[in-house]
């Protein structure tokens, strides 16, 4: 399963300017909070949460949301993806891929989850 995800930095900043640390507390655990350093890499995270939860197949909805995901760093200051232990037996979620980039003005994120279940386009005649 695959999500992607792209962000404008700019609105980003506005709605943080805005909102502030209620804006962070509606998608970021504590320990994600301290892993952000810039503009560019708040918006690479609500984007990887994004993309994760489009890989999922279920978006922002009652079965999963934003603090369902965390986004970890490893040794090397790598992203990777972490999801609730309920979303990882539902889905039998077996492995996670992140990358995340920022150019210009824009953040983007892409996951990869690999699942035991099949999901698979029904064919068409």
């Amino acid at each position: 399963m695959i999500g992607c995800d792209i962000v404008f930095i700019p609105r980003i900043e506005k709605i943080y300017a805005r909102h502030g640390e209620r804006f962070l507390d509606r998608f970021l655990s504590e320990e994600e909070k301290k892993l952000i350093k810039n503009p560019s890499s708040l918006a690479g995270f609500f984007a990887a949460k994004e993309a994760t939860l489009k890989a999922l197949g279920t978006g922002i909805s009652m079965q999963s949301g934003f603090l369902d995901v965390r986004i970890i760093k490893d040794e090397r200051n790598a992203p990777f993806v972490r999801l609730r232990q309920s979303l990882v037996d539902k889905f039998k979620i077996k492995s996670s891929s992140l990358s995340i980039s920022h150019d210009g003005n824009f953040a983007i994120a892409v996951v990869v989850l690999e699942s035991e279940q099949e999901f698979r386009t029904p064919a068409f005649t």
